[in-house]
């Protein structure tokens, strides 16, 4: 299970995260493209990060949101979100390029992401403005038990899909991310989420707040390193995979 974490979020003079500490600890780089988060210079300095670590890169779009930092959601018709997917992602492709490199795989930000799990005619929007793109890449969504039914999409769509799991998130009893307008969505003590992640790799499962076991099939886990003690979870979480 490789790991993926959201990178590039600084803005101006603004530094959000510990981009440097964490990309040594990753697999994959899910890098801001300017909406919700980031800018042109943090998105080139960041690719180069990327590219030094050899960390797979990652296009993060979300809805033009910089103060609410993506996680709202806007009123968008599902043509005008897989335009605003397109020419985000267009952006990095674009920085990267400059620097020889290639972006392999999208992943939706916060309220674009969360909005996409819970409405098929969306999600097929994005698909396919994921094929539009034309460049292999593929699109993470979050595992759930209904992984078969998103498969069956994908292939439709004739996209590559990506299955995520959250190592500091915690689940409803549908197997969505519980909304962060809840106590307790962001899991906080180190070894909740370490033991999260354990459950995860030994047996493919996370418990949801209901109480309840949520069978999941993930390719990649979510891991968040923007401040110091989550770089500590992080070099955990490395270790308990690594050793998987």
């Amino acid at each position: 299970m490789k790991l993926n974490c959201d990178m590039g979020e600084s803005y101006g003079s603004w530094t959000m995260g510990c981009d440097a500490e964490a990309m040594p600890l990753i697999d994959m780089a899910n890098i801001a493209c300017g909406f919700h988060a980031s800018d042109p210079l943090t998105m080139a300095r960041t690719l180069a990060l990327a590219r030094n670590c050899g960390v797979q890169i990652g296009a993060h779009p979300g809805y033009p949101d910089l103060q609410g930092f993506g996680r709202r959601s806007l009123a968008c018709s599902v043509e005008e979100a897989g335009c605003l997917l397109q020419y985000q992602v267009g952006a990095l492709q674009a920085l990267a390029r400059a620097q020889d490199l290639r972006v392999s795989y999208i992943k939706p930000h916060g309220a674009l992401y969360n909005d996409m799990m819970r409405d098929d005619v969306l999600m097929q929007a994005l698909m396919q403005a994921t094929r539009a793109l034309d460049d292999g890449l593929a699109l993470v969504i979050q595992a759930t038990t209904r992984n078969a039914h998103y498969r069956q999409m994908a292939a439709a769509a004739d996209v590559e899909l990506l299955f995520e799991a959250f190592a500091d998130r915690a689940y409803d009893a549908c197997g969505l991310l519980l909304s962060r307008t809840q106590p307790g969505a962001v899991l906080s003590d180190p070894a909740a989420i370490v033991e999260q992640v354990q459950r995860l790799v030994r047996e493919g499962v996370v418990r949801s707040v209901a109480g309840s076991d949520l069978a999941l099939q993930p390719d990649t886990l979510c891991v968040h390193g923007d401040n110091a003690a989550a770089i500590a979870v992080l070099q955990q979480i490395r270790r308990v995979l690594d050793h998987a």
